[in-house]
C-alpha cells in the first residue's frame, strides 16, 4: 500500500498519519479539512476528543497595518519560549477564480524550515468576515497535533472581520497612526471586538493621537467582560512593544483562566451548530439546483416567468427535505 494515497473508504487516513507526527499527513488533513466533504463530520469527531486546548489568538485589522509583521514577532518570541506554534493565515479570494494571493509565508519565510512552526495560508473562498468557512476546523487540527499556541491572522478587510472573535480566545486589533480620523466609524464594529489593541508603526506621525484616541473608546465603553482593554504602541519591524504585547497576552490568558473560560459558551455554541447546518444545507442546495432534473424545471419555470421564484423556492425546499440537513 501506498504510502501517500489513503485506503478507499478510511476517511482516517490522514488524521493518523497526523497523529504519528507526519507532517505530510498534518498537511493533507488539512487540505482535506478545507475541502469540506462528505467524511468531514467523522474527521472533526476524532480531531474534537484529540483536542488539547491550545490559545488561538486572533491578529486583525486593516490593510497595511503590518499585521504579518506583527505575527512574524509573535511566532519569534512564542519559539524562545519553546512552544509549537500553528498559524493560519487567511488571504482574499479572487471573486471570479477563487484563487488567493497566499503571501503570508513568504513574509514569515525565516521560520519556514523551523518545524516547531506550521503555516498555512487559506483563501477566504467569497466569504465575507475576514476568515475561511475551515479556519475554525484547521483551528482544531493543529490543536489536537500538539501546537501550543495557534496565530489566525485575518484577511484585513476592515468591519466586516467581526467573525474573528468566534474562532480565537484573544482577539488583537492592530491599527496604523493614519487611521486615527477613522476610529469613531470604527467603534460600532471591529474595535468593538478588540481584547487588546495594538498601534503599529508607532514610529509615525498621529501615534500618540491614535493611543489616546483609543483609551479614550476604552474608557467611554468600560470593562469588556471584566477586562480592562490595554492600547499598546509597537514598531513591529524593530521589535518596539512586542515584549508589552506579550505581557497583556499572558495577562488575557491569565484572566481567561481565572474565569473558567474554557469553552465555547452557550451563545457561541449555538453560532457554531448554526453555521454548520447552514453550511449543509447550502451544498445540498448547490447540489440539487445544478443534479437534480426535477429542481432544474422549476428554475426554468421561474427564468420563463411560469412561476415566481417565492413559490418555487417553496416548491424546491419540499424537494429538498432532509436532505439538507444530512452531508452526503
Amino acid at each position: 500500500m501506498s504510502t501517500s494515497t489513503p485506503p478507499a473508504r478510511d476517511p482516517l487516513h490522514w488524521v493518523r498519519r497526523m497523529e504519528s507526527g507526519d507532517p505530510v499527513g498534518l498537511a493533507r488533513l488539512i487540505t482535506q479539512v478545507e475541502r469540506r466533504g462528505a467524511d468531514l463530520a467523522p474527521i472533526m469527531a476524532e480531531i474534537h476528543r484529540g483536542r488539547k486546548g491550545a490559545p488561538c489568538l486572533g491578529i486583525t485589522g486593516p490593510p497595511g497595518a503590518g499585521k504579518s509583521t506583527l505575527v512574524d514577532q509573535l511566532i519569534a518570541g512564542y519559539r524562545t519560549r519553546g512552544q509549537r506554534v500553528g498559524v493560519i493565515a487567511v488571504d482574499p479570494s479572487s471573486p471570479f477564480s477563487g484563487g488567493a494571493v497566499l503571501g503570508d509565508r513568504i513574509r514569515m519565510v525565516r521560520h519556514a524550515l523551523d518545524a516547531g512552526v506550521f503555516i498555512r495560508s487559506l483563501g477566504t473562498r467569497g466569504r465575507h468576515g475576514g476568515l475561511s468557512r475551515a479556519t475554525r476546523d484547521i483551528r482544531s487540527v493543529l490543536d489536537a497535533e500538539g501546537r501550543e499556541v495557534i496565530l489566525v491572522e485575518t484577511v484585513g478587510v476592515g468591519q466586516t472581520e467581526l467573525d474573528v472573535m468566534e474562532i480565537a480566545d484573544t482577539t488583537v486589533v492592530v491599527l496604523v497612526p493614519e487611521a486615527g480620523d477613522a476610529v469613531q466609524t470604527l467603534k460600532a464594529g471591529l474595535l468593538e471586538i478588540a481584547d487588546i489593541f495594538v498601534v503599529n508603526k508607532a514610529d509615525r506621525d498621529g501615534a500618540d493621537r491614535m493611543v489616546a484616541d483609543l483609551q479614550n473608546l476604552v474608557a467611554l465603553r468600560g470593562l469588556r467582560d471584566g477586562w480592562d482593554t490595554p492600547v499598546l504602541s509597537t514598531s513591529a519591524v524593530a521589535g518596539t512593544g512586542v515584549a508589552q504585547l506579550f505581557a497583556a497576552l499572558d495577562a488575557h490568558a491569565a484572566f481567561r483562566k481565572a474565569k473558567g473560560d474554557t469553552g465555547p459558551g452557550p451563545a457561541k455554541a449555538f453560532r457554531i451548530v448554526k453555521e454548520i447546518l447552514v453550511e449543509r444545507a447550502e451544498v445540498n442546495v448547490e447540489r440539487m439546483l445544478g443534479e437534480d432534473a426535477a429542481a432544474k424545471a422549476i428554475v426554468g419555470d421561474v427564468a420563463s416567468g411560469a412561476i415566481d421564484p417565492y413559490t418555487a423556492a417553496d416548491r424546491l425546499a419540499a424537494l429538498l427535505g432532509a436532505r439538507a440537513l444530512t452531508p452526503s
